[in-house]
């Protein structure tokens, strides 16, 4: 898919996520979107995207992105 498709999806979730209050549970209600619905190359391109620089994200959608990849901390 084109990165340009990408970033307005990754955008517009964002876009939709930004009236909760709470910030931090906007940003796993985006991650959790991608995670449900992006199939892995989609979000591989958008992670790539982002580590390039990510253009046209908006930054809850960067703090998303970024939060799929960061490996859960264990609450033991």
């Amino acid at each position: 898919m084109r990165i340009e498709r990408l970033v307005t999806m990754a955008n517009d979730i964002a876009t939709y996520f930004t009236s909760e209050p709470d910030h931090a549970a906007a940003v796993v209600s985006v991650r959790d979107h991608l995670k449900r619905f992006w199939d892995p190359t989609m979000r591989r391109q958008i992670k790539a995207h982002l580590a390039e620089g990510g253009e046209g994200l908006m930054p809850l959608a960067k703090e998303a992105i970024v939060d799929l990849y960061v490996p859960p901390v264990d609450a033991a």
